[in-house]
């Protein structure tokens, strides 16, 4: 009884792992398009993004369904326990991260629809290239239970907001200098936000598959002491 017991959770545990991971993917894919969306001025690939994100938000749902049945039926301890614990909470940051690149596709539009002769001049397409390898490295790391990379997700976190204080400086100084710009440099800053805040998004992934696999929760510690706690015993 209890071996079968134990290999139906650990059947229906490994669906819910397949399936955060492939909303990862749609998540990825999402943030792909707006990104691309806005760079190649396509307004259909953006338009895509913001009809999409439904498909993450019912997934949130049915992914949150599934943990707390399992824990229901099959009452997990330790680290089975903790391990769909942080699955809701993954699940959480990848909803987040949805609504950020539906954020990009609408201010983006927005910026398409307007005058060009009145949108800032700010380079975007670097640090969205590193918020999406982010993104995937976190969850090749949940893939494979390996929590080796996520000091170099961190390290590079702090990258992206260091690149977001200086955008921002970049686009105070155009509205001082041209009022007619403010309007669409302040989407430009939405945007810009949203990029930033899903580099923390990433961030919280890469710290719960330290939490998962060491049992340590690291998300207030330093980068040093994320390195010891993710390196091997």
């Amino acid at each position: 009884m209890n071996k079968h017991t134990y290999t139906q959770f650990d059947t229906e545990l490994e669906s819910i792992r397949k399936r955060l991971l492939e909303m990862g993917g749609l998540v990825a894919q999402q943030l792909t398009r707006a990104i691309e969306g806005l760079g190649s001025s396509n307004l259909e690939l953006l338009e895509q993004v913001i009809t999409d994100d439904r498909k993450v938000n019912d997934e949130e749902v049915a992914l949150d369904d599934a943990c707390i049945h399992v824990i229901a039926r099959h009452a997990p301890a330790a680290g089975d326990l903790r391990m769909v614990m942080t699955i809701i909470q993954m699940v959480t940051d990848l909803e987040r991260i949805g609504d950020e690149a539906k954020k990009i596709a609408k201010a983006g539009r927005l910026i398409i629809d307007s005058d060009a002769a009145f949108v800032p001049k700010v380079e975007l397409r670097h640090v969205s290239t590193m918020v999406v390898e982010m993104l995937q490295g976190a969850l090749d790391a949940f893939a494979r239970m390996d929590p080796t990379a996520s000091p170099e997700i961190v390290r590079r976190d702090k990258e992206v907001d260091a690149i977001f204080k200086g955008i921002m400086r970049q686009l105070i100084t155009y509205m001082m200098e041209d009022p007619r710009v403010i309007t669409r440099s302040l989407d430009v800053l939405f945007i810009a936000k949203s990029i930033e805040r899903i580099g923390d998004h990433a961030k919280n992934l890469s710290e719960y598959v330290v939490y998962i696999v060491k049992g340590r929760d690291v998300r207030h510690e330093g980068v040093e002491a994320l390195e010891r706690a993710s390196g091997p015993n």
